[in-house]
């Protein structure tokens, strides 16, 4: 049996708002199954789909685990067939991490499969609350993004 702990307060209106996002977030990655990728080979997928090629030490950094990990995410990718390294150009010792093609075809197939969820979601709210989603989740994208780049 497990032990459920339960906060007693009142939560704010900025833990309701953290509560509904990983709720959504949690919805949308189910949704996506092409390629029946985990959530960190997702993840990187897509940072390579959207980003291009990176460093492998890069690549760790901005999906915050360590090296040797994404090391063997890379290596477990790459035997996948969706992604593969190569020279970096700009310093002869580099290499580059970069999605194939197979890759890239995976990454906007998941990609559709999650904005088809979020649109199915987004259509069963009344219009306010459309326009009200249209609005908020692309100014709190543009804050996190001026975060991101006074850092």
């Amino acid at each position: 049996m497990h032990k459920r702990v339960m906060d007693t307060g009142t939560p704010t209106p900025a833990e309701d708002l953290m509560i509904a996002v990983e709720r959504l977030v949690r919805y949308v990655r189910r949704s996506a199954v092409t390629g029946g990728l985990s959530t960190a080979a997702s993840s990187a997928l897509s940072r390579l789909g959207r980003e291009g090629p990176q460093r492998l030490t890069e690549l760790a950094r901005a999906e915050n685990v360590s090296q040797p990990n994404m090391t063997q995410l890379v290596t477990r990718m790459e035997r996948a067939g969706l992604v593969r390294r190569t020279a970096d150009h700009s310093d002869g010792r580099g290499v580059l991490v970069e999605a194939t093609a197979d890759g890239l075809d995976v990454f906007r197939r998941r990609r559709a499969e999650r904005a088809d969820a979020l649109r199915r979601l987004i259509e069963d709210l009344t219009e306010p609350e459309q326009r009200a989603v249209r609005v908020a989740l692309p100014a709190l994208a543009r804050v996190i993004d001026d975060r991101h780049s006074r850092s």
